[in-house]
């Protein structure tokens, strides 16, 4: 029996920039959600490749919210690397700011969960490396991934509540 691999967070560290062109925008001359959803999911997408070393596919995206608009010609970082690795699935932490360069002013964006399940060649999911934590808030991030990863699995209704053990005092009645 071999042993897991492990992999720090930093280890899967993608940050994507995209200039907001006037084809990314809707009639306000703000960037287009779906267009934001795209770059988040390819930005998640690499860290979880580079935790992995797999083919991935996106399993869930938590919810998002969009806090501002992002204007056109702002510059958009995406921050994305991987919290916590489960058999074959990842959770993976974004985190979106919107710079107006001219302007002198930095924004947040969005931030957002998304999961990732790897894949061998046929498709069928395959092991996926342990995260080891190593910054203060990675450690938060990774103690949180149980109950988040309970919770999408419920809401899905892949897990019954009463087996979501780390959820356990929000769906008891006593």
């Amino acid at each position: 029996m071999s042993r897991k691999k492990k992999k720090t967070p930093s280890e899967s560290l993608a940050i994507m920039t995209e200039l907001v062109l006037p084809n990314d925008t809707n009639t306000l001359n703000n960037l287009m959600g779906g267009k934001l959803l795209h770059w988040m999911d390819v930005a998640s997408a690499i860290a979880a490749q580079r935790h992995s070393n797999r083919i991935v596919v996106t399993a869930s995206v938590d919810n998002v919210s969009f806090s501002a608009p992002i204007a056109l010609g702002n510059v958009v970082t995406l921050t994305a690397k991987v919290t916590r690795s489960f058999n074959s699935s990842m959770e993976v932490f974004i985190d979106v700011s919107a710079e107006d360069i001219p302007g002198g002013k930095k924004i947040s964006s969005n931030q957002a969960f998304y999961t990732f399940v790897a894949v061998d060649q046929g498709g069928s999911p395959i092991d996926v490396p342990e995260v080891i934590p190593e910054t203060d808030d990675e450690k938060e991030m990774y103690a949180g991934a149980l109950r988040r990863r309970q919770l999408r699995l419920v809401l899905a209704k892949k897990m019954n509540p009463k087996d979501a053990t780390e959820l356990k005092s929000i769906f008891e009645n006593d």
